[in-house]
């Protein structure tokens, strides 16, 4: 092999080393996204229903204005 085509497998061997690792990462950081979108989604799950149970006690005790003066 001459030094030019030897110059250029190790070039594209890099290259590709470095690719793989590009993509390597990229995968770890989608399935991180992916592990912090359910998170999220429980959290959203979590609150919702803490804000539906709120209201209907609410509608069951209604907070009493009596007694507080407006101003």
């Amino acid at each position: 092999m001459n030094p030019t085509a030897t110059g250029a497998a190790d070039l594209l061997t890099s290259e590709v080393a470095n690719a793989r690792q590009r993509i390597h990462r990229t995968e770890l950081a989608l399935q991180r996204t992916e592990e912090m979108l359910a998170e999220n989604l429980a959290l959203c799950s979590r609150i919702r229903a803490a804000v539906e149970a709120a209201d209907r006690l609410v509608k069951i005790d209604p907070p009493s204005f009596e007694g507080r003066r407006a101003g």
